[in-house]
């Protein structure tokens, strides 16, 4: 055994017994300190600055940035360990630059034909709703997909709406996102204000009842039992 796979046979001993590391985190440092192990190939310094950066490089032709961020972690952990152990003088990570820049992904967005098709079906479940207690379900449940849809709010902002928030005469919506920022948003199409109205004429005493304008279980005033 060369000194680097003792070293890590030593780390990966430490991570388990003192640190309790679950089986994932260790599989995982195993398997990228392994992959260093094999860079190296027993005939270069692994404790070097130029060795580390070299294989830095590797890493970044033959993987995504997140693999790359994580493999260069468990790098920095296991240095830190050596230096910890007192089996490096100089940790080569304090001068290394390992920042790069990754690419932002910007956020998925539902096509429109999907938005329109998922109301469409909740409109129709609404419309052949065989109990009371189904059609009220149905009304929340079509509220709270088009105020989402038609405003974009979190949904942490939805389900703290207060029953003041919703100004049905004005068509508003008062919305407290992070940083108790307020921001008021003007509801122009039809089909969701008249959702919003049905949904709140239908469950104005369980709003009464649990403080929020959207009911976050249904929990009726009334046994329905049809």
């Amino acid at each position: 055994m060369n000194t680097l796979n003792r070293y890590t046979a030593e780390y990966l001993s430490y991570c388990e017994y003192r640190k309790r590391l679950n089986f994932k985190t260790l599989k995982a440092y195993r398997i990228d300190l392994n992959q260093y192990s094999v860079f190296c190939n027993s005939s270069m310094d692994f404790l070097s600055r130029n060795t580390l950066d070299l294989y830095i490089t590797e890493l970044h032709k033959h993987y995504k940035p997140k693999s790359v961020k994580r493999k260069i972690a468990s790098l920095k952990a296991f240095f830190h360990y050596l230096e910890y152990a007192d089996l490096l003088v100089q940790n080569p990570f304090d001068k290394l630059d390992v920042h790069f820049r990754e690419a932002k992904l910007l956020p998925k967005t539902i096509p429109f034909h999907s938005i329109q098709k998922f109301l469409s079906v909740l409109y129709s479940q609404k419309n052949q709703a065989a109990s009371t207690y189904q059609l009220r379900c149905c009304l929340r449940d079509i509220a709270v997909i088009e105020l989402l849809f038609a405003t974009g709010m979190r949904i942490s902002e939805l389900c703290s709406l207060r029953p003041s928030d919703i100004d049905l005469e004005n068509n508003t919506v008062l919305i407290y996102g992070k940083g108790a920022k307020e921001r008021i948003l003007q509801l122009g199409n039809p089909e969701v204000i008249s959702a919003l109205m049905l949904y709140q004429d239908s469950f104005k005493a369980d709003i009464s009842t649990c403080g929020y304008f959207f009911v976050n279980k249904v929990q009726f005033t009334r046994d329905y039992t049809e």
